[in-house]
């Protein structure tokens, strides 16, 4: 049978495990809320990134179609400029050969 002085030793020893572990629980309990906070902001920063992404994305898609219907405009007016000269360059050439 265990004497009354082992008896206090197991008890004082269990009670120090016990403090400890609540030390533990709560030091736990902190770095969890820590954790969280951690873990929403980042959400809310990868939200902002993606709605930025998408707004960027609808302006390239915007400035694309720009691009594209001036690139038509440009090469619709080159067209117009060329056959401007060739019939330049045929009245021209009328004027050479009655000369």
């Amino acid at each position: 049978m265990a004497s009354l002085e082992e008896l206090e030793a197991r008890v004082t020893a269990l009670e120090e495990q016990v403090r400890q572990s609540r030390q533990d629980a709560t030091a736990a309990r902190v770095l969890a809320g820590a954790a969280d906070r951690d873990v929403s902001e980042f959400k809310q920063l990868l939200n902002a990134l993606i709605r930025t992404t998408g707004a960027l994305r609808e302006t390239q898609v915007e400035d694309h179609k720009r691009l594209a219907d001036l690139e038509g405009k440009v090469d619709s007016g080159f067209t117009k400029v060329t056959i401007g000269m060739e019939q330049i360059s045929r009245l021209l050439q009328q004027v050479v050969d009655k000369g």
